[in-house]
């Protein structure tokens, strides 16, 4: 049986204590395999960011258990095992489009030339090799976005989470963010992604709802 790329079981998230305390996220559990695309759907404020935040390690449970049987059985994750692409603006503002991307094969161990030519690479694929020497602030929303993912891709991970990433983008930009998110999901990448819009949802494989922290994982098929 294939272990999963990422699993929760019983996941619960509360920020503050005492009358102040915020339940972000009830009991939830889920799991996704290599190569499944999952939209996670909800209004803003019911618990989308909290639960891919935990997915990807930068949060952790209150209560629960989160795990990457596919990632690190019995170890820590390999550097540059997951991408994650945010809802702002993200890119590291005194680092070059080239340098924001090259970052994570840096922190994986590359050496500077491989993982630059690796990142022309990538810029080049979205359409960025002219922004190659700019800064992010000489970038316009939808360049940042696609830089951001770019860099979340370039190390191949195997498990991607996309917290809106169309959100504040053009169609066009939008079209190309959701094409590329699609193709690393296809390359066996697990794919989480949470979103209000349905044309996204509906081109991922499987639709998660979410609302007041509470998470269905019913099978559904989003519809545009």
């Amino acid at each position: 049986m294939t272990a999963p790329v990422v699993r929760g079981e019983g996941i619960a998230r509360t920020y503050g204590q005492g009358p102040a305390a915020v339940v972000a996220l009830y009991n939830a559990t889920f799991e996704v395999l290599a190569g499944e695309s999952v939209a996670v759907v909800g209004p803003s404020g019911s618990g989308k960011s909290t639960l891919l935040h935990i997915m990807g390690g930068l949060d952790v449970p209150t209560a629960g258990v989160i795990a990457w049987p596919a990632l690190d059985p019995g170890g820590p994750r390999p550097p540059g095992t997951t991408g994650f692409v945010f809802q702002g603006p993200s890119l590291l503002p005194d680092l070059d489009v080239t340098e924001n991307v090259a970052l994570p094969l840096l922190l994986g161990g590359r050496s500077a030339d491989s993982a630059r030519r690796s990142a022309l690479a990538m810029l080049t694929r979205f359409g960025l090799k002219d922004e190659a020497g700019r800064l992010p602030l000489e970038l316009s929303g939808g360049q940042s976005q696609r830089v951001a993912l770019a860099r979340a891709l370039v190390a191949g991970p195997r498990l991607v989470l996309a917290d809106e990433p169309t959100g504040q983008l053009d169609r066009r930009s939008a079209e190309v963010v959701v094409e590329a998110l699609g193709t690393a999901a296809a390359d066996g990448a697990a794919l989480v992604v949470s979103t209000h819009d349905e044309a996204v949802a509906a081109r991922l494989d499987q639709c998660w709802s979410i609302a007041d922290g509470y998470l269905s994982v019913e099978a559904q098929t989003c519809s545009a």
